[in-house]
């Protein structure tokens, strides 16, 4: 059986990408919404009350569209919400992407018929994760970048799930739906679409707490951009469904040659020509049209040395040479004397890794643009000051001339500011008109046509109308003719003569594919008008129905009370506490002796590494401690046997991270018993009905979402029951979770954990932003980093008022806290719990050991504190 051929899937973030991305042959294309709801608040978007006319343009084109509603929902928006998916639904949008349970729930109430996708947001990493997308009628699962080819096959053959790979674009740091870096610093979350790209921005190694020089490396985590070229041909023996190009912030251009690259790539491996010299060509058009420097991304396994360049984060192009010498409007530069052929470009020297060791390619199989001779017209920019420097030299070159194996670039007026130009500074060509007027060439032709495939069926007798039947897309179409069928003088109405005029489809979308004249009997006579009048009509209803989209059935009265109270009644009766219940989580023995000597009765336990978890374990039951275990906060395929080794401690409860655990520990057999769930913030709870849907699942309770302010939270809290959920009280926000290892980076020449030596066992590392605030990165048990904010956040003024409406959990985690300082915190936290500190006393006795101060943090009410941005 011959490999399926992955869909070509497009981002649009406007209309003019929309109609590149068609022109160019994407088979799919995915838009948000002016609405709101998608992960790309800053694109232009589309709007609701024109989405059919754009779903009639995208299925002319032969192609599907996919809306993303994948971010989270407040409480007060499922009414909001619930009118979005119903003009959806019916405006023919071929499937949704979504990110929040409850968007799933409300949009099988509304139309089940309408196609259900899991964005990567919503962090499904394992089979056990799909079969929780499944049950919610989710039937395709967006992968996360982290997954290497090896695990995609892994998973792959672990479910019949339809599977999504990101094949090029940007880089999330961060796992995608565990980013709080923007909620945490600027108020504006990742999880809502606003992204502030925190990723993007400076920092300072702090290593042992010292300031560790790296020169010019310090966009720590920043990373290249991906081209997964050279997984393609193993993504296409996997059986991948789509191969889905990021960037929605990108324009026309962009989408061209992309879609237009990835497809000819596509094609050649499946006719079993690939051709390497244009595949180079297409990646030097990808690069000129935005690249930080291509990369295999994780698609080819963990590389902690060439993931990130670390000297600039943004668009660069295609590496050119350095700076030899400056005179006048000329600048001569030359290629570098020793190329490298890794991903940032053309002709430049390896970097080595801040360890002074260089690092090795991938088998020389990362992605590599073709050498590109500068030509007038084209774009360059000089790495003259700091990468952030919005205006630094560059601009489009005038003149060149060859001179040895360098080129002299000349410039005119206006031109590059090359009095900051200097010698041994490096060059990049980033911009090529013939690309632009390439894209502007393709959209001047119009809409696509003949991209449909038809069935027709001929059918008639002698006495009788000629009858059409067609067939398209699952649209299907008949028609009869007015005069009736008699014997014909000659040839008549035979297979060639019904071709050629039936299949006579320019300028629609159809391409006639099957003609079957088997139930027309031969012989017979039918004026040519007469047969072309009735494709006409045909192909006007068959296009008004491919237009329309798939057929399916919309739920015009309002679901959300009935879906809400639906799920509510398969929550079981639990009965509340007595008392509130503080409940530390602890990463080190200081931190557990804290608990102990505090007398606490709970204690949850998220260590680095499993032997000195099982001494933990069995020192806090010694103590006479329920013990919860945290599980990690992510898993990917083959990985778990973690989840068997937490079983191996008999933990009285489990925190679970990610939906893979909470499957695990849920579909026990019959008889078996389990310890008591409880779901962590990681999980994105935010609204009742995804609340009430985990709780009836079987979870014990549940964390609130970082993602929540004061109104939000308590917006949630009318509508579930209070004793069911903890509130974090006091901790340092985990904003970044990343499958790239800082300590291995900075640390070593090692490109995994098996070559890395290491070093976060030796040495603690923290990063510095531009405002002098360290942020603690702690890795856990699957070599995952997780960098922590500086400044811990307090949840203390709210306590009055949590605990009047029945809350009774309340978490205080610790990241580096001593011993001492532990205990400082728990005191504090206890007395504001028995009421006899009032909460402004509590954050002052908290924050005593804080270098860096205690603050509302996601908590406070935003509209009611000034935006601020910081690294």
């Amino acid at each position: 059986m011959p490999p399926r051929r992955p869909e070509i899937l497009a981002p649009a973030g406007d209309l003019e990408s929309l109609r590149a991305a068609l022109a160019s042959g994407a088979d799919a294309v995915y838009f948000g919404l002016d609405e709101g709801f998608n992960a790309r608040a800053r694109a232009d978007n589309f709007s609701l009350a024109r989405l059919p006319e754009t779903m009639a343009v995208v299925h002319r084109a032969g192609a599907r569209a996919y809306v993303t509603l994948n971010t989270l929902v407040f409480e007060p928006e499922l009414p909001v919400v619930e009118r979005i998916l119903r003009r959806v639904a019916e405006s023919g949008v071929d499937a949704l992407i979504i990110q929040d349970p409850a968007i799933a729930l409300l949009a099988r109430a509304i139309c089940p018929q309408l196609e259900l996708h899991a964005s990567t947001q919503m962090t499904v990493s394992s089979a056990e994760g799909i079969r929780f997308a499944r049950a919610l009628g989710i039937t395709r699962v967006v992968v996360p970048r982290e997954l290497s080819t090896t695990e995609i096959r892994r998973l792959a053959g672990q479910t019949d799930m339809e599977l999504e790979v990101f094949i090029h674009g940007a880089l999330c740091m961060s796992w995608s739906g565990q980013c709080l870096t923007s909620e945490a610093w600027g108020g504006r979350s990742a999880n809502r679409g606003q992204c502030a790209q925190s990723c993007r921005l400076p920092y300072d190694l702090v290593v042992d707490h010292q300031t560790r020089d790296l020169g010019e490396v310090r966009y720590l985590l920043s990373p290249k951009d991906l081209a997964g070229v050279r997984a393609v041909p193993e993504l296409i023996d996997i059986g991948v469904h789509s191969l889905k190009i990021e960037g929605r912030l990108k324009g026309p251009q962009y989408v061209t040659t992309t879609v237009q690259g990835y497809r000819r790539w596509v094609e050649g491996i499946l006719e079993g020509k690939p051709d390497e010299r244009q595949l180079e060509k297409d990646l030097a058009a990808m690069s000129l049209t935005y690249s930080r420097g291509f990369s295999n991304g994780f698609l080819a396994g963990s590389d902690h040395q060439t993931l990130v360049e670390g000297r600039f984060p943004k668009h660069r192009g295609l590496y050119l040479g350095r700076v030899r010498s400056v005179s006048g409007k000329e600048v001569v530069v030359t290629p570098d004397e020793r190329p490298w052929t890794g991903g940032l470009g053309l002709g430049e020297e390896r970097p080595e890794s801040p360890s002074g060791q260089v690092s090795s390619p991938l088998a020389g199989n990362e992605p590599t643009p073709a050498a590109v001779d500068p030509r007038p017209g084209m774009g360059v920019v000089f790495d003259a000051g700091a990468p952030e420097d919005k205006h630094e030299p560059g601009g489009p070159i005038f003149r060149v001339d060859r001179k040895g194996n360098g080129w002299v670039l000349g410039f005119g007026h206006p031109g590059p500011d090359l009095g900051r130009v200097a010698p041994g500074q490096r060059v990049w060509l980033n911009s090529d008109p013939s690309l632009a007027r390439h894209t502007e060439s393709l959209l001047s032709h119009g809409e696509p046509e003949g991209r449909i495939p038809l069935t027709l069926k001929v059918s008639g007798a002698e006495g009788t109308p000629l009858r059409l039947h067609a067939s398209a897309w699952g649209h299907e179409s008949t028609t009869a003719g007015q005069t009736l069928l008699a014997p014909s003088k000659g040839k008549g109405l035979d297979e060639a003569l019904l071709r050629d005029k039936l299949g006579a489809m320019g300028g629609t979308p159809f391409t006639l594919a099957q003609l079957d004249c088997t139930e027309l009997a031969p012989g017979l006579h039918l004026p040519v008008s007469e047969l072309k009048a009735l494709r006409r009509d045909l192909v006007a209803e068959l296009t008004a129905a491919v237009e329309r989209g798939p057929k399916r059935t919309v739920e015009e009265k309002p679901v959300l009370e009935q879906v809400r109270a639906s799920l509510l009644e398969r929550v079981p009766e639990v009965p509340a506490e007595d008392t509130p219940r503080l409940l530390p989580l602890c990463r080190n023995d200081a931190q557990l002796e804290a608990v102990i000597a505090a007398g606490l009765r709970e204690v949850e336990l998220d260590w680095m590494e499993m032997v000195g978890l099982q001494r933990a374990v069995e020192r806090a039951r010694a103590a006479g401690l329920r013990v919860t275990i945290a599980t990690v906060r992510v898993q990917k395929p083959g990985e778990e046997g973690y989840d068997a080794r937490l079983d191996k401690l008999r933990p009285d409860a489990v925190l679970v991270r990610h939906w893979g655990a909470m499957m695990h520990f849920l579909e026990r057999p019959a008889g078996q018993p389990r310890p008591v769930l409880h779901g962590d913030f990681s999980l994105n709870v935010t609204n009742s009905v995804t609340a009430a849907y985990l709780l009836g699942m079987g979870l014990d309770t549940l964390t609130f979402s970082h993602d929540l302010d004061e109104t939000q939270l308590f917006s949630l809290l009318e509508h579930v029951p209070a004793h069911r959920f903890a509130v974090a009280l006091h901790h340092h926000i985990a904003t970044f979770h990343t499958e790239h290892c800082v300590y291995s980076h900075t640390l070593s020449s090692g490109r995994d954990y098996r070559s890395c030596g290491r070093p976060c066992e030796k040495h603690q590392i923290s990063l510095r932003d531009r405002i002098g605030l360290e942020h603690p990165v702690i890795v856990d048990v699957g070599c995952r980093n997780t960098v922590f904010n500086a400044q811990a956040q307090s949840a203390a003024s709210l306590v009055p008022k949590l605990l009047a409406r029945g809350v009774k959990r309340f978490r205080v985690e610790f990241v580096r806290e001593s011993q001492e300082e532990a205990t400082r915190v728990l005191t504090a936290y206890q007395e504001l719990l028995a009421g006899r500190i009032p909460p402004s006393e509590a954050v002052r006795r908290a924050a005593v050991h804080e270098q860096f101060g205690v603050t509302r943090g996601t908590m406070q009410v935003l509209s009611q504190v000034p935006e601020t941005k910081r690294g």
